[in-house]
């Protein structure tokens, strides 16, 4: 793996597989009471500019299970909030810490930190990005429908990070995806021009029922991302239509799965039907973030 972990294109599928693996025996070796203490005495600096459930807790009760520490870092405790620029916290983070999670807004700034950083920098979220969930995600399809290659993902809704990562780290585990966006709102230009790249097993469509067509998975996320809430009610006519409902679910393979990143707004983007119907699935899905992050860490601040 490289050095740091900043979006999905950072991985390889070797990559992928071998976090997975990872992830999944540790998960074994944690409901079976086995220690996998691989972090004893390495402290991760959590540094937070937007709010986070699962982030903060999955990264924290992660490096405590791992025998290391976590640091809980809001850009109000940070002089990167009064103006130090980036290169210069990384630097002094560096000196002190075995490795730095951010969840922040813009990518560039957890390209700056990781490119000044001696340590490994993770990113827990930006606006492009969402390497950590989608890791998640992938560890749950495997576990639920026992393989990734020849699996086909269905995505409804925004191309926002959630479907930017995905998209990349699907089509590198070997399958195949299906996106319905809303014109306007299409996945980022890199993600595009990378999909494109692997032929019919990517395709962009503004047809949620097209794309949803023999999926075995089927995702999607919130309409307005935290950020986009002044967009709120424009974005909810714009995605009208594009709701994962008992009509989306039944053009699907009859296996079929959903996966939801959480917070979901019942009602929008999901229906409460769907929801609960799938409920097993989309809470693997939040309880992997723990295994899968450990895995990162693990290989990123301790590679054997």
């Amino acid at each position: 793996m490289k050095k740091d972990l900043l979006r999905m294109h950072d991985l390889t599928k070797e990559d992928v597989t071998g976090i997975l693996d990872l992830a999944d025996q540790m998960k074994y070796d944690l409901r079976h009471g086995r220690a996998h203490r691989h972090l004893e005495g390495k402290t991760l600096g959590m540094i937070f500019e937007k709010a986070s459930t699962r982030t903060r807790v999955s990264f924290e009760t992660g490096m405590y299970q791992l025998g290391g520490q976590a640091l809980f870092l809001s850009s109000n405790d940070l002089q990167i909030g009064r103006g130090e620029p980036v290169e210069d916290t990384a630097r002094v983070l560096s000196r002190y810490l075995d490795g730095i999670m951010i969840r922040t807004f813009a990518q560039r700034e957890v390209e700056d930190l990781a490119r000044y950083a001696s340590i490994p920098v993770i990113n827990g979220l930006t606006d492009l990005a969402h390497p950590c969930q989608v890791l998640a995600d992938l560890m749950t399809v495997r576990e639920r429908l026992s393989a990734l290659a020849g699996v086909t993902l269905c995505y409804i809704g925004d191309g926002n990070n959630m479907c930017n990562s995905l998209t990349v780290g699907a089509l590198t585990a070997g399958m195949s995806v299906s996106l319905a966006v809303p014109a306007g709102y299409d996945p980022a230009p890199e993600v595009l021009m990378f999909a494109r790249a692997f032929g019919d097993r990517f395709r962009l469509l503004r047809d949620p029922r097209e794309a949803a067509r023999g999926a075995d998975v089927v995702a999607t996320d919130v309409w307005a991302s935290m950020g986009q809430e002044a967009e709120a009610a424009a974005r909810r006519q714009a995605f009208v239509g594009f709701q994962v409902n008992d009509d989306i679910m039944a053009l699907c393979a009859p296996h079929a799965i959903v996966l939801h990143c959480l917070p979901a707004h019942r009602g929008e983007e999901i229906t409460a039907a769907v929801f609960e119907a799938h409920a097993d699935s989309i809470f693997d899905e939040a309880e992997n973030r723990l295994h899968a992050q450990k895995a990162v860490l693990t290989l990123l601040l301790h590679p054997c």
